[in-house]
């Protein structure tokens, strides 16, 4: 993953965030000032596009200033959380969160009735139009984060590629096939690199956020994609614990849950992003 940073509103203090997660003096909480700026850390698109549009359309009248930090991968934006370079991000669903909490050490939170929008993962291909058609042997690339890996093989698995292991859960990998009746193989990649994988490999199974920076769409494009229904993935505003009640994080939650930004989802993205609300 690249862990370059493209600031919209403001510029990270000099020296680089790292995975020191418990570094003298991170600590501060971040809802000490309320009337401060907001900062939230987020993925370009499409988070960083629907906070864009909240802080152009929406923040002020609310009474929220909020800076929007956008970052290309998906570690940073927990460490920066973490660290209380930023107040809160929206990049991220539970099971995401669940695992990077346990390995990390850190305390982030999902902030309660935020949960925005799904992004549904989908399978592309540049040489096939549907997935019977892949080849025995043919290669699929995977996001390599433990969470987006184990929701990738159960949509092949839900789609008739592969079978996993009974009782496998959002931890799956490769070792836990069951059943690979076409031998296809698995090149694990950062998820930021696979759109870029696609004419290296047979099939890719592609975040939809990743998707749609690279121009394409889950609802046509895809040769299959995730369905909403039922799906544990919706992404949400999280921050540190102890800051949930944090009166600005409080009003982000209410304006990315409004009426206003489930139809700015629902005109902009066409069903390439879904509203979970």
């Amino acid at each position: 993953m690249r862990n370059t940073a493209k600031i919209t509103t403001a510029v990270l203090a000099a020296g680089a965030l790292t995975l020191g997660l418990s570094a003298c003096g991170s600590d501060k909480e971040s809802g000490s000032d309320a009337s401060a700026p907001l900062k939230v850390a987020a993925t370009p698109t499409p988070q960083g596009e629907i906070l864009t549009y909240i802080k152009d359309n929406l923040a002020k009248k609310a009474g929220l200033e909020l800076e929007v930090k956008e970052f290309t991968d998906y570690v940073t934006p927990n460490t920066a959380v973490q660290q209380g370079e930023v107040d809160a991000n929206y990049f991220q669903h539970q099971p995401y969160l669940d695992d990077f909490n346990k390995k990390n050490g850190t305390d982030i939170v999902a902030v309660p009735n935020a949960t925005v929008h799904l992004e549904p993962l989908g399978v592309y291909s540049q040489g096939v139009k549907k997935l019977t058609d892949l080849k025995k042997g043919a290669t699929v690339a995977l996001p390599n984060d433990t969470t987006n890996e184990a929701r990738a093989l159960k949509l092949l698995e839900a789609n008739g590629l592969i079978e996993l292991k009974d009782g496998v859960g959002y931890e799956a990998t490769p070792k836990d096939i069951a059943s690979n009746p076409k031998n296809l193989q698995f090149k694990e990649l950062e998820a930021a690199q696979l759109p870029r994988s696609l004419s290296d490999v047979d099939a890719a199974v592609i975040n939809g956020n990743y998707a749609l920076e690279a121009d394409l769409s889950p609802a046509e494009n895809a040769l299959v994609a995730e369905s909403p229904k039922d799906n544990p993935y919706g992404n949400f505003l999280a921050v540190k614990k102890g800051n949930e009640d944090d009166p600005r994080v409080e009003k982000l939650a209410k304006l990315l849950t409004s009426p206003e930004v489930k139809k700015f989802i629902e005109d902009k993205y066409d069903g390439a992003v879904v509203a979970a609300f």
